[in-house]
Formats: C-alpha cells, structure tokens, sequence
C-alpha cells in the first residue's frame, strides 16, 4: 500500500480509537498514528542494504519504479516475485511489541498501529499481488532464500 493510503487510513484509525477511547490522549493518537505509518521505515533500510543508498527520495522512486514494474505483470505472474525483506512486517515483531508492552505499556500503541498497517498490506497483497507476504518476516526470508 502506498504511503499517502497508510498516512490517511492511519489518521482515520487513530481519530476512530481516540474517539471511542478518550484515555488514550492525544499521545496516544499519535502513536498510533505514527506507528501506523512509520513501520515502513524498514522499506528504506532494505532500499539501503540493497542500493547502498541513503538518499530517501531516491529510495522513493527506486519502490514507486518496483511497484509499477510488478503491477505491469499479469496477476498469475505477481505471486513468483521474490518481494522485499521489510524486518519491521511480521508477526515476530507484534509477539515482541506485546511482550515489551507488558512492561512498558506505552508499546501496546505501537502494537495496534503496526497491526493495523499489517492489517491494510495483508488486504493489499491479496487484493493486488496474488500472494501473502509480510505477515512472517522469517517466513519471507526462507521464501527469498530459496529462489
């Protein structure tokens, strides 16, 4: 899913939360909020590993030119594209956002906003690629590794 899509959708799901549960405070927003957004910040640490890259426009680009490239194929083809491994999307990092939040309550924000980002890419990856990734960061590495 583009960034403008989890900006907005991240907005609304936090207002919604914030409207139902006031407790939260306007921190609590935030986090969620920027949780919800700020997960794909492991797409520019693989841009970097792989394009030895730091420049974030570029970065940009080089995923805006990927995802254009992968929507061009016909949809039986999307599925065999090897994907990125984004460290940030998977259940391994919510089961350690869980267990860190019974300590730190402050995680459980960050939790429900990087579930509900996962949420809105497993919609889109079975929406539009024809496939299920990110939802194990393991299992995408051992499916990249064995291609």
């Amino acid at each position: 899913m583009y960034l403008k899509q989890h900006i907005f959708f991240g907005f609304v799901f936090a207002s919604v939360l914030f409207l139902l549960f006031p407790k939260i405070s306007y921190i609590g927003f935030l986090i969620v909020f920027l949780s919800s957004v700020l997960i794909d910040f492991d797409h520019y640490i693989y841009y970097v590993y792989k394009n030895k890259n730091f420049n974030l426009k570029k970065a940009y680009n080089w995923f805006m030119q990927e995802d254009n490239n992968c929507r061009s194929l016909p949809w039986k083809q999307r599925n065999n594209l090897p994907g990125a491994i984004c460290v940030f999307h998977g259940v391994e990092v919510l089961i350690i956002l869980l267990f860190v939040s019974i300590i730190f309550n402050f995680f459980i924000l960050v939790f429900v906003g990087f579930a509900f980002h996962l949420l809105l890419d497993s919609v889109e990856q079975t929406t539009y690629w024809n496939k299920m990734d990110k939802l194990s960061t393991i299992y995408d590495i051992l499916k990249i590794k064995s291609n």
